[in-house]
């Protein structure tokens, strides 16, 4: 049934801001986890935490060298809270390392160019054992081409790494070249470095004796649990602060047990009061929440805070023009929210949002609208891709999306000055000042670097007939880039795959992933690329964590996202559960109803003011019923379409 969220006033959590002042004392650390849901003020909690610490803690801390590191998971959250501590500390402030998980893990590592050596020598040849099995049981066809490929591949990085070696890594790049660290190495070898190598261990909590993670429940599993067992071993001299909220976890790489896995000895403040939603969107909230969450988290909404307007409108599957049927929705939320910004929001496909935004509940929804479920269809399914799929940070697609589109633009705009400046800052191998020395084309030295691009350009991208494969041999042909390590097993022509013909393969390999990537049409990284960074009309719920805004729709379609890992019809009680969830819900283990239920969280706790669902059914009857029968929704919040 629905309850009606508790009101209290602004400073309802300042017990909680003492308590992690209190945990963050040199003489006595403490870890802790804070439990914030959404709209909760996390970052104001970190803000004033810091600000405790550098009133009572910092001269003793810089006498001893010693800083507090913060991490974070992206660049724009490592923005804002840098952006705070700026306004009290200063731009130049020494006391905190503000980093995300990439770049500080990196600057761990960096100087550990034997060690890092010693990892891959260890690696790789499980990887190429793994490869040859497939590759004695598998048939022939591409798919065994590839892997040939591969194993090559990597037998000629073992046979690079007899030498001494250094690496690089660009937390913030495309990392391509022998030498280059991928950001999942990163990670993997940072966590392998603090479990196992006692010479890390001391010198990190000399440094750091407090490590604060925000976003702790979707940062790496292997990351997380090297830092456990960190503080196990430390924890008289060493805390770690985690900010998070297990509801929110969206990235599979996360710690699913994380909130069930604190030590007895940490404090678990929690958060109350939601500073950013309507009442009404804060008990929706609630009771989303309330049957999947481990911990008792109702939140309270502030007793300055509007009623606010939620409801559900509810469409059949079968519904032809979606796009229209979602602008007609916008049209009834601006009538029963009398508010006109309802519909001045434009349904152009890429249109960037004004006053409403519009939030899938999984990506492929969104992929399918923007056209580039081709791209998504590819990747999304391998465990190991899917994440950087989906944050943009993927090596083997951001080469197209960050390194050859802008480049592609840039010709377009006809800026030689901006091309140039692209392929400088990529390292662009034609560029190199012995290669340029030793051109053939003395008084034309940049006819290579024109002829690529000439050839590219030749391929007609926009054609949906042109595939990223074609692309990546003309790059690969005039050694235009460095290519990714990923793609490289794909860059030579061979006519016995001319066709590309793709056997069928386990969707979960990875290079099967990658050649089906490979055949999906260029044209296709446009919308993708609009969609990571967060500019077209459907908003991705790793963009949005963290925003708000104060119209929201959500739009709830398995037709579209096809059903993989979410199901938010079963949440909804419009499908029975399969035989395969109730197997897994016995054994205690996660299921797409989990799943979705926490992306619905996500999605609806973004709203300020007013929020609309509109869900696509076989049975709108059905799901009707579930809604009001789980206390989500009152019958007069619903309409059936």
């Amino acid at each position: 049934m629905n309850k009606k969220p508790a009101l209290g006033p602004i400073d309802t959590d300042a017990n909680v801001d003492a308590t992690i002042t209190k945990c963050l004392d040199p003489n006595k650390p403490t870890s802790f986890f804070l439990y914030a849901g959404a709209g909760s003020g996390k970052t104001y909690s970190l803000e004033v935490a810091l600000k405790k610490f550098n009133d009572n803690h910092r001269e003793r801390f810089l006498r001893n060298g010693q800083r507090i590191a913060v991490i974070t998971f992206t660049n724009d959250a490592r923005g804002e809270i840098m952006s705070r501590v700026a306004k009290r500390h200063g731009e130049n402030d020494t006391l905190f390392v503000i980093s995300t998980i990439h770049s500080f893990c990196w600057s761990l590592i960096q100087n550990f160019h034997s060690d890092i050596q010693r990892w891959y020598r260890e690696k790789i040849p499980a990887e190429i054992a793994e490869l040859e099995e497939k590759q004695r049981n598998g048939r022939a066809g591409q798919a065994s081409i590839d892997r040939a490929r591969s194993i090559e591949q990597k037998s000629a990085m073992l046979e690079w790494l007899e030498k001494p070696r250094e690496f690089t890594y660009n937390p913030n790049g495309i990392n391509s070249g022998k030498a280059s660290l991928t950001h999942a190495d990163v990670l993997k070898i940072t966590a392998d470095f603090i479990s196992n190598k006692p010479s890390m261990q001391v010198a990190f909590t000399n440094q750091f004796p407090f490590l604060l993670i925000d976003e702790s429940q979707d940062t790496s599993k292997v990351l997380i649990d090297a830092f456990f067992e960190l503080e196990h071993r430390n924890h008289e001299h060493f805390a770690l602060g985690l900010f998070g909220d297990m509801m929110q976890r969206i990235y599979a790489d996360g710690q699913p047990n994380l909130g069930k896995s604190i030590p007895e000895r940490w404090e678990t403040p929690i958060k109350k009061m939601n500073h950013r939603s309507a009442q009404r969107i804060v008990e929706l909230g609630n009771s989303i929440r309330r049957d999947r969450d481990s911990i008792d988290q109702d939140q309270m909404a502030r007793d300055d805070s509007e009623v606010g307007v939620v409801r559900l409108f509810v469409a059949d599957s079968g519904t032809a023009d979606r796009l229209e049927t979602e602008a007609s929705v916008r049209k009834k939320m601006s009538v029963y929210c009398s508010d006109s910004l309802w519909i001045d929001n434009s349904i152009a496909q890429y249109a960037i949002p004004q006053t409403v935004k519009s939030l899938t509940l999984e990506h492929h929804m969104a992929a399918a609208r923007m056209e580039f479920e081709d791209v998504f269809d590819a990747l999304d399914k391998n465990s190991s891709l899917s994440t950087g799929l989906r944050d943009g940070t993927l090596a083997g697609v951001a080469f197209f999306s960050k390194i050859i589109q802008p480049m592609i633009e840039a010709h377009e705009q006809d800026s030689s000055f901006a091309v140039m400046s692209h392929l400088r800052n990529n390292k662009c191998p034609l560029l190199d000042v012995q290669k340029l020395q030793c051109s053939p084309f003395a008084n034309k030295p940049l006819k290579p670097i024109q002829d690529a691009i000439s050839d590219i350009i030749g391929l007609n991208l926009s054609n949906s007939s042109t595939r990223f494969i074609d692309v990546l041999r003309v790059v690969a042909k005039h050694n235009l880039f460095s290519v990714p390590e990923s793609l490289q097993p794909f860059v030579h022509t061979q006519e016995e795959s001319d066709h590309l013909a793709i056997e069928s393969a386990d969707p979960k390999s990875t290079l099967a992933a990658w050649r089906r990537f490979l055949e999906a049409p260029y044209s296709q990284i446009l919308p993708y690329s609009r969609y990571v960074a967060n500019e077209g009309e459907f908003g991705t719920h790793q963009g949005v964590k963290g925003l708000e805004f104060e119209r929201v729709l959500v739009v709830l379609d398995d037709y579209t996202a096809r059903g993989f890992l979410f199901n938010y019809e079963k949440v909804f009680g419009a499908k029975e559960l399969s035989a395969s969830d109730n197997k897994k819900i016995a054994l205690g283990e996660e299921t797409g109803i989990d799943r979705t239920t926490r992306l619905l969280y996500v999605t609806c706790t973004r709203a300020e003011k007013s929020l609309a669902l509109i869900a696509y059914t076989e049975n709108p009857d059905a799901l009707i019923a579930g809604a009001i029968k789980r206390g989500w929704f009152q019958s007069t919040e619903i309409e059936k379409l």
